[in-house]
C-alpha cells in the first residue's frame, strides 16, 4: 500500500482548493492518504538572511521528507491575479532550498479550482511547468472552474463532464503510482 500526501497550495482556513483535495482523497480506496492542511503551517517568507539566520524549521524539514518518502503527491493550487499564490510560491522556495530535488520521481496528480469560469488555470499552467524542475512528474491535472456551482460539500463535484474529468484525472495517477 503506497503513502499519497496530499495538500492544497493555500493557507486559507477557508479555501476551496483544500475541499477539493479533500473530495478526492476521499475516493482513494487501495492507498493511505496524509492529507495536510497547509494553513496549519505558518512558513516565514524565504529571504537568504533567514535561512542564514535561522536555517530550517523542522516543520518544513518533516514535510519536505514525507513528501520525498511519498509514492504520489495530490495538490490543488489557487490562483491570485492569475498566479499562484504567494504563500505556494514561498513554501516552494523553502523546500527547494532544503533539496532542490525534493519531488524527484514523484508521481503527481496537479488540479486547480476558483470561483470563477475559468478554474485557476493560470496557476495550474504555471506549477505544472515549475514542478519538473523540483522532480515531479506531472501524471494529471485536472482544473474546476466556478467552484461554488460545481460542487457540493456533501456530493462533489456536481457537473457530470467535470466529475469524469476529475475521476479519469485521478484514475490515471492512480494508475501510475500501483
Amino acid at each position: 500500500m503506497a503513502t499519497i500526501i496530499a495538500f492544497a497550495g493555500s493557507n486559507s482556513s477557508t479555501s476551496i482548493n483544500f475541499q477539493l483535495v479533500k473530495h478526492t482523497v476521499g475516493l482513494v480506496e487501495e492507498h493511505q492518504v496524509q492529507l495536510l492542511n497547509l494553513a496549519n503551517f505558518p512558513f516565514p517568507m524565504y529571504s537568504e538572511d533567514q535561512e542564514r539566520q535561522r536555517g530550517f524549521s523542522n516543520s518544513l524539514v518533516e514535510f519536505k521528507d514525507d513528501i520525498k518518502n511519498a509514492a504520489g503527491l495530490v495538490l490543488s493550487v489557487n490562483e491570485h491575479n492569475g498566479n499562484p499564490s504567494a504563500y505556494f510560491k514561498n513554501v516552494l522556495d523553502w523546500l527547494s532550498r532544503i533539496d532542490r530535488k525534493f519531488l524527484e520521481d514523484t508521481p503527481v496528480l496537479l488540479m486547480s479550482a476558483s470561483p470563477g469560469g475559468r478554474g485557476a488555470i493560470g496557476s495550474l499552467g504555471i506549477i505544472k511547468d515549475l514542478l519538473p524542475r523540483f522532480g515531479a512528474e506531472v501524471v494529471a491535472t485536472f482544473s474546476l472552474p466556478s467552484f461554488k456551482q460545481n460542487f457540493d460539500r456533501d456530493k462533489g463535484i456536481t457537473e457530470a463532464e467535470l466529475a469524469k474529468a476529475h475521476s479519469q484525472a485521478l484514475e490515471q495517477f492512480l494508475e501510475r503510482i500501483s
